[in-house]
């Protein structure tokens, strides 16, 4: 079938200002780019009065976890509505691949964020994958997933036996067209790994010219990973651990999410975009990525001390301990420069609905509470398992400067969840960095390469991120004049993308959601 997109404003990928002009598609691929394309077609689209651009790019997704459910389209389909057609998934150290299907230890391949209903190898992926995807997926191998596989959360050594073994699981990955690896220093059990099967891990990735992406150990100024008194803020050192891995292993590196959780680590941004700028001048591969939102998901327990957690219920009790929980708390709020109306609560349970969208100081309001007796009960009624919005994560000039930096591109790190309150990343993320670009006045151009040929280039992603004759038919129709977001609600649909094309089937049509398992895995070349 053969569709003509007649008189667009034409945004390539490349960063050059737009120019006016048709796209031609047969099957999955772009037959021609230029004015005045004439022979038949199948369907004409008249898009003069929007602008088409390659299908836009999720830099950081973990959308790799829900292809295989019956109702997987329903974590789909906020995505395509932002007008994303790709997804580079396996982020965090977390991959639905890179184990042996009989592991005991499948329970854990997720490391508690997701269920990997069919952990498996990378060959065994993709043909599970094959014709039931409704974005392409760009693969990467999560360290965390291959070392649980094979021994779960203990946090000793490998042996050298159980480092070849996660190295095979690297190799195959990589030799099946894998496009890299990630690491996430935060979660178990890639926080037990050595410097050793770091960097071992690292070279392997390097070996196939694969890129390694990095959850850091650190995104605030103090955290409970290095030793309370330092030179450096937590926040650099994680930095810093990640540059050190980069020079050791000679692999290609992207720093996930650069945020500044806390207010107290906003005045280190100079000095964290020095350290990639420093890099890069010397050569390095190194770059980040970025939210659009001032906000991310967090747990409930994200200022709950474990030492408090550990006591009995009688001795939790106790005045004493009730006190320095009290001031545990305290210092953890006003070191980090976290206020409790940044805490919005996402979920607690299924019997307390009422507290969703709600900050601590909303519910203790409600309730006649005082915030840290509210913020106890929550953490009670949800057993240590709430989830939250945790803001504070930027300010607008942070945004703006990331936006603007060279290094940056954009991505969701958000996903569609069965419970609770969700994620306005995952409805809104593209859309609102649009509209940003439009109130900082930064060029279009720029902000559609970073979503498309620049995310491209960084991962070496074959065919996709230009429209260029021969490529991929990914397409996305903006109406850039009529988009819109709406922060009040979460989940919200945007305005103002009105068709979607996923190798060359349309997803979104005229504004409406047409569906349709359009995606496929993508492999390295």
């Amino acid at each position: 079938m053969k569709t003509l997109f007649k008189n667009g404003l034409i945004y390539d990928g490349s960063g050059d200002a737009p120019f006016r002009g048709d796209v031609l598609i047969e099957g999955d691929r772009i037959l021609a780019v230029g004015e005045n394309l004439t022979g038949e077609a199948d369907r004409v689209l008249d898009v003069g009065r929007y602008q088409l651009c390659p299908g836009l790019i999720d830099a950081h997704s973990h959308n790799d976890f829900f292809y295989d459910r019956d109702d997987a389209e329903k974590y789909y389909k906020p995505f395509l509505e932002q007008g994303i057609t790709t997804q580079i998934t396996g982020n965090c150290s977390f991959s639905p691949f890179g184990v042996d299907e009989d592991t005991p230890y499948r329970d854990k391949i997720g490391g508690g964020l997701f269920d990997a209903r069919h952990p498996c190898s990378f060959a065994a992926f993709r043909a599970r994958a094959e014709g039931k995807l409704f974005v392409n997926l760009v693969p990467l191998i999560g360290q965390g997933s291959v070392r649980a596989g094979i021994k779960g959360y203990d946090p000793a050594p490998l042996t050298k036996e159980q480092l070849e073994k996660e190295l095979s699981h690297v190799r195959e990955a990589m030799e099946g067209g894998a496009f890299g690896g990630s690491l996430g220093f935060m979660y178990e059990p890639d926080r037990y790994a050595s410097e050793e099967e770091i960097v071992a891990f690292a070279k392997e990735i390097a070996k196939y010219g694969g890129i390694v992406t990095v959850h850091p150990r650190a995104c605030s100024i103090v955290s409970a990973d290095y030793p309370l008194l330092t030179k450096k803020s937590h926040l650099e050192m994680g930095l810093d651990e990640t540059v050190d891995i980069m020079r050791k292993s000679g692999c290609r590196l992207e720093y996930s999410h650069l945020i500044f959780t806390g207010q107290r680590s906003w005045k280190l941004l100079d000095k964290m975009l020095a350290v990639f700028h420093r890099e890069q001048a010397l050569g390095k591969p190194i770059a980040f990525d970025n939210y659009a939102f001032h906000y991310g998901a967090s747990v409930i327990t994200v200022v709950f001390p474990e030492w408090y957690a550990q006591l009995s219920e009688a001795e939790a009790a106790k005045p004493a301990n009730r006190l320095k929980l009290k001031l545990t708390i305290l210092m953890y709020r006003k070191v980090l420069g976290i206020d409790w109306d940044d805490m919005v609560v996402a979920y607690i349970s299924d019997e307390h609905p009422e507290y969703e969208g709600k900050t601590v100081v909303q519910c203790a309001q409600e309730e006649g509470l005082s915030n840290f007796d509210m913020y106890l009960k929550l953490v009670r009624l949800s057993n240590r398992a709430g989830s939250i919005y945790l803001g504070k994560y930027y300010n607008d000039a942070i945004v703006r400067r990331l936006m603007e930096d060279e290094l940056s591109v954009f991505m969701t790190d958000a996903w569609v969840v069965d419970k609770g309150l969700q994620n306005i990343a995952a409805f809104q993320t593209f859309p609102q960095f649009f509209l940003l670009a439009r109130r900082y006045g930064m060029p279009i151009e720029r902000i559609v390469r970073k979503m498309t040929g620049q995310t491209a280039d960084r991962y070496g992603i074959p065919e996709r991120g230009y429209i260029r004759p021969g490529y991929k038919a990914d397409l996305t129709v903006l109406d850039l004049a009529h988009m819109r977001v709406d922060e009040t609600k979460p989940d919200h649909r945007p305005e103002g993308v009105v068709h979607v094309y996923v190798n060359g089937q349309p997803v979104l049509l005229d504004g409406e959601y047409l569906g349709g398992r359009a995606g496929e895995v993508v492999l390295k070349r």
